[in-house]
């Protein structure tokens, strides 16, 4: 680790753990419920407890007046749900780029197992090897997915995050195998930070139990897109996150903390 990517990793994060809220998806999905007016999303997020929020670069103008001093990350590829090939992200900016419009650390999506894999393999060693020139913290989101893999496989999530210690990252984001006892696998394959993704937005309960399964792992996050700022109230959700993250509450106490119902 150089000094200036200790000193953003700590704003990006509280205490060696991370709650971070992605939202680029307007690059995937486009305007969705949550992003039409991103700015009222980043402000809730952010004084729910959100370590960081993550966006494409051309969002940054609407990101720094809105984040409560909180970090910012701005992700280095993409794809769309209408183009051939969802899982062939492209490069989408530079670290260079990410510095100019104010970022804390960079991210990039990589598809381990995917065809796309062996590009996202040479973009991704090239942005963590500028990333550290500069000082600049690197989160690669490595998922497993592809031909015949199993994204919730721990063995195959195991891979995908010791790749991404491999190839220089500094945090690595990936699936949830569906319960501690097999995310520890996942956990142990790196002595990288592992956060996990939330996917679909599921119940406020099963959003929180799988943050506490995370936590109880050993892992050290997470970064959830959908599941946070669809929320009927982003705020109150990533309230919950956090108590979970950083606090190290029970589902039960984290929901009722944020106001949240304690359905079964």
């Amino acid at each position: 680790m150089t000094t200036g990517i200790d000193a953003r990793l700590d704003r990006i994060g509280t205490d060696d753990s991370y709650v971070i809220v992605p939202m680029d998806h307007g690059i995937t999905m486009g305007a969705v419920q949550g992003l039409k007016d991103i700015e009222s999303t980043i402000d809730g997020v952010t004084s729910g407890g959100a370590d960081a929020v993550l966006t494409q670069k051309g969002i940054a103008p609407r990101v720094h007046e809105n984040k409560n001093g909180k970090g910012y990350i701005v992700h280095l590829n993409g794809s769309t749900t209408i183009g051939p090939d969802e899982q062939d992200k492209r490069l989408t900016g530079t670290v260079d780029e990410a510095v100019r419009v104010g970022a804390d650390a960079v991210s990039f999506h990589i598809n381990v197992g995917s065809n796309h894999e062996p590009d996202q393999i040479s973009q991704l060693s090239e942005v963590t090897e500028r990333a550290r020139q500069l000082g600049m913290p690197v989160l690669a989101m490595a998922y497993a997915r592809g031909p015949g893999v199993d994204s919730t496989d721990p063995e195959a999530l195991g891979h995908a995050v010791r790749l991404a210690e491999e190839l220089g990252a500094d945090i690595v984001k990936t699936g949830y195998s569906g319960d501690a006892e097999s995310f520890q696998h996942v956990v142990e394959s790196t002595r990288l930070p592992v956060i996990i993704a939330g996917g679909s937005k599921g119940s406020d309960r099963e959003t929180i139990e799988m943050v506490r399964g995370t936590m109880d792992a050993g892992g050290a996050g997470i970064s959830m897109g959908r599941s946070i700022f669809q929320h009927e109230d982003p705020e109150a959700i990533a309230r919950a996150v956090a108590g979970v993250v950083h606090d190290d509450l029970s589902v039960d106490d984290a929901l009722a903390e944020a106001g949240l119902a304690l359905e079964a």
